[in-house]
């Protein structure tokens, strides 16, 4: 499953930094809103994680499924995207 989860606070939003671009009003990143347990729970049954904010990649980190040395920063929000083994 890819698993799609973006801040609350940066959804429909476009962010802009020289030539990297995140648009977060595409459609791609319309949802549910999730509870933190919800997420984690989600973060078991996936195998492609894009994850966007402070908030979803900070407990993706504490779980140990992003590495902090590549994620993408863009007006200080990260993103990343992984595969999961």
């Amino acid at each position: 499953m890819l698993l799609v989860i973006t801040d609350q606070e940066i959804f429909g939003k476009k962010h802009e930094e020289g030539q990297k671009q995140l648009d977060l009003s595409n459609k791609f990143y319309h949802g549910e809103e999730k509870e933190e347990k919800e997420v984690l729970d989600l973060f078991s049954q996936a195998y492609i994680l894009h994850l966007t904010g402070i908030k979803v990649i900070e407990l993706a980190l504490k779980e140990g499924l992003v590495d902090k040395s590549k994620l993408l920063i863009i007006r200080g929000i990260p993103h990343a995207e992984v595969l999961l083994e």
